[in-house]
């Protein structure tokens, strides 16, 4: 089913835990006042019982489990019904049964969306007492949820009793409505701290999947830093120095900056240096040149000829006879 595959940004993780505490109470006909408490995985094995009736053994199901292994055992079977029914969606049961608000949240938002989507929101002569006797600890969850709601019945019918007009007793119904007053603003207080709490729960867990996420983004730097190809490259050293920094050291940005700045410096002076070792290198090479074969052939040629001129001229000034005739 197409319900099976649910994106993050779907409507169904918008659905608000009051509206789904509201749901699975009415559904399942129990009284729970925290989404955690459906962390055993019970009430989402009788949830499918209710959208798939036959599917679920109830009878391997455990309403009183309290272990985590209690917990696996309940959502193997919801996995079994998963795999029956080809639903490809995937149980973290390692998260679920530590009772973390937010992640039970999440499944039971996702547990609604598909219900919603197989029986179009209503459910018809399902008694989910009856089915719920054959569960281990299920009659005890019975007689819990039928308590209740008999206490609740016997308050509203003191309360609509109290508002019935009496002259006999008006002194002890104004009474009995004040106790009833502060028992409903006690309760009310309660309910609001409880709130409140849940609300505070959900934002701890959610501050903790994102340090998580972050924590492991820098762990991925890290160990690319530490490559045996660029943990000696200036900028690698630089991000390393940055990691590694503590609360004390303040200075940390300010010292890798400078540092940077004074590797740009040599980066930007190396390629003079470069020239001027090239131009001794080619001066060097000119002399060899000079200094060659041809050089001195050529050089010993020139120097004859000059010998050869300097003895025209001498003999032309000498003193001999033949001159002076």
């Amino acid at each position: 089913m197409a319900a099976t595959n649910i994106g993050m940004m779907d409507g169904a993780y918008f659905v608000g835990r009051s509206e789904i505490l509201a749901w699975i109470n009415s559904t399942l006909q129990l009284n729970l006042s925290k989404v955690e408490e459906a962390a055993s995985g019970a009430v989402q094995c009788q949830l499918m019982d209710a959208v798939h009736p036959g599917m679920v053994p109830m009878h391997k199901v455990n309403f009183d489990a309290k272990n985590e292994y209690e917990m696996i055992q309940n959502y193997k079977v919801l996995q079994d019904v998963f795999n029956k029914l080809k639903i490809t969606k995937h149980i973290e049961v390692s998260k679920l049964v530590k009772g973390r608000p937010l992640d039970n949240l999440e499944f039971m938002q996702w547990m609604k969306r598909y219900c919603d989507s197989v029986n179009g929101s209503t459910l018809k002569n399902y008694n989910a007492l009856e089915r719920r006797d054959s569960c281990k600890g299920g009659k005890e969850v019975n007689k819990k949820v039928s308590t209740v709601l008999t206490s609740s019945k016997t308050s509203t019918n003191a309360r609509t009793n109290s508002l019935q007009p009496n002259k006999k007793n008006d002194t002890s119904s104004a009474n009995a409505m004040q106790k009833a007053s502060k028992l409903a603003t006690t309760a009310e207080v309660v309910d609001t701290y409880d709130e409140q709490i849940t609300e505070m729960k959900l934002f701890v867990d959610s501050l903790e999947k994102e340090r998580d996420y972050y924590y492991a983004k820098l762990r991925d730097i890290e160990i690319l830093c530490q490559g045996p190809d660029v943990e000696h490259l200036p900028i690698v050293q630089t991000i390393q120095g940055i990691l590694y920094s503590t609360y004390n050291n303040g200075s940390v940005m300010e010292e890798e900056a400078q540092m940077m700045t004074s590797q740009k410096e040599q980066l930007f002076l190396s390629p003079i240096l470069e020239n001027s070792a090239e131009q001794v290198k080619q001066e060097s090479q000119k002399r060899k040149n000079i200094s060659s074969p041809e050089s001195d052939m050529l050089f010993s040629s020139t120097a004859s000829q000059r010998q050869r001129l300097s003895d025209i001229s001498e003999f032309q000034h000498c003193e001999s006879p033949l001159t002076n005739f």
